[in-house]
């Protein structure tokens, strides 16, 4: 095992949904002392904007359906960039941990002999419902939440939605999706299995960013909104009594 230069260091930073407001004070510290860095397809031009003007940024975006830059290479790259003793940031829209491939990153470079700070950012499900006044729980509507990816991995069957969609109605949770527009003919389709089409649903495109927009419809219309309004990637679907709570906010407003 190689060990990495004394003064190079790597820090995975959750770039939250894309406002630079929603950065923690720990994200925007590391940003702005950084030397290089790695940085994914959703982060904002406007976070971009705050790291050093000497910095070196790299852009190494991971899009589904896109060409994507291998993980294998982003995780040469900063275990490159550390031994030749750059202070590195992977900057990636949302959270690390959160759909990120945080966790592979951190496992590789501890493999490789190198010690990885994480800094947490607001993930977009969160995010996009509150800034529609809407929770992701209620003691009255949603016991919990789950936090899901549509996207499958090639060669893997995916999700059963069925079973899940069964787990959300008896357990009263609210179903978050992540990456799930190309497969929501298939989500919408199994769900309704197990989930009235009348349970509300909400999708959220482009959080927190000046071009957010969204649509609040039911489980049952969900393809046919999408399509109707032209709702496309990055997006966050949301399934659950609570997003009658976007109504109760408009109502009210």
């Amino acid at each position: 095992m190689t060990a990495p230069s004394a003064n190079g260091s790597c820090t995975l930073v959750g770039a939250g949904p894309g406002d630079p407001e929603l950065l923690t004070l720990k994200a925007l510290k590391a940003i702005q002392a950084a030397t290089v860095l790695l940085v994914d397809d959703l982060v904002s031009d406007a976070i971009l904007a705050l790291a050093p003007p000497g910095a070196r940024i790299v852009y190494v975006g991971k899009r589904g359906g896109c060409k994507s830059t291998p993980q294998a290479h982003i995780e040469a790259l900063m275990v490159a960039a550390v031994r030749e003793g750059e202070t590195v940031v992977r900057l990636k829209g949302g959270d690390p941990f959160i759909f990120g491939r945080g966790g592979e990153e951190v496992q590789h470079l501890a493999g490789a002999g190198i010690a990885v700070q994480v800094v947490n950012g607001i993930t977009a499900g969160l995010a996009g419902m509150t800034l529609l006044g809407a929770p992701l729980t209620h003691r009255r509507h949603a016991h919990g939440v789950v936090f899901i990816t549509g996207h499958n991995h090639p060669g893997e069957a995916g999700t059963d939605w069925r079973r899940l969609g069964a787990t959300a109605r008896d357990a009263r949770l609210t179903l978050v999706i992540y990456m799930g527009i190309a497969s929501c003919a298939r989500i919408q389709r199994e769900l309704l299995d197990a989930l009235p089409a009348h349970t509300p649903a909400a999708v959220i495109q482009h959080v927190s960013l000046p071009q957010q927009r969204h649509a609040v419809t039911t489980l049952g219309a969900l393809q046919e909104t999408i399509a109707r309004e032209g709702l496309a990637s990055p997006s966050v679907i949301v399934i659950g009594d609570v997003v009658r709570g976007i109504h109760a906010v408009r109502a009210g407003a």
